[in-house]
């Protein structure tokens, strides 16, 4: 099947590469183009499975909020954000509330742009070795909790945090759903936290999961 593609990206020079790399890499896909957040709405409403490259600094988002309210509306939509360099906190909320955006940035060297499109194009998450950096970097800060938590929380907030659900849990320990349960509840009361983006944080400061694996 033929791979839908919208392109948002204001800079000429870099649209028209990108739009080289795109039939280089997937001869057959079909290019579109947005120029703004609501055309982008638009063309999902009627093709919710493409590839949106968006240059986000660039965009009229207000903020990341609005574009992880569209990345819930249209599931079935994978993003590769091609943008010159963002800020730590927006890196960190899309990263750790979806696997459906990978990052690339203007300044990333070409085998890591054309790696980031093939995998793009099969729904699969790319970040670059600066955006993956920027991260680890910021993961060795702040770990005065380390000693919060027993061994078995840490282990099971680490399986939280790799996506799993609590039924899978409970079945890969071999404990109960409800052992499960009470122990999530333990570990949130403990971190002070109300939900997983926010236990998942904690876990990465904590060293309790690394960065690559919770992007795999």
């Amino acid at each position: 099947m033929k791979r839908n593609v919208l392109i948002m990206d204001k800079q000429d020079i870099t649209r028209t590469g990108m739009e080289m790399l795109v039939k280089q890499n997937e001869p057959d896909a079909i290019l579109s183009y947005a120029d703004s957040k609501s055309s982008i709405i638009s063309f999902l409403a009627t093709c919710d499975d493409a590839l949106v490259i968006l240059d986000y600094t660039l965009s009229d988002f207000n903020d990341v909020e609005e574009l992880l309210n569209i990345n819930a509306r249209f599931p079935n939509v994978h993003w590769l954000l091609f943008s010159d360099e963002l800020s730590l906190d927006f890196l960190k909320k899309v990263m750790f509330n979806s696997k459906a955006f990978s990052m690339v940035l203007k300044t990333s060297v070409l085998s890591e742009i054309n790696t980031a499109l093939v995998l793009a194009f099969r729904n699969e998450r790319f970040i670059c070795s600066h955006v993956t950096n920027q991260l680890l970097s910021n993961t060795k800060n702040d770990n005065k909790n380390d000693n919060l938590l027993t061994t078995t929380e840490q282990e099971i907030l680490r399986e939280i945090a790799l996506g799993k659900m609590t039924k899978e849990i409970a079945a890969s320990r071999n404990l109960s759903f409800h052992t499960v349960i009470t122990h999530r509840k333990n570990i949130f009361r403990k971190l002070d936290v109300n939900n997983v983006y926010e236990a998942t944080k904690y876990a990465i400061r904590a060293g309790i999961i690394d960065v690559s694996d919770y992007y795999i």
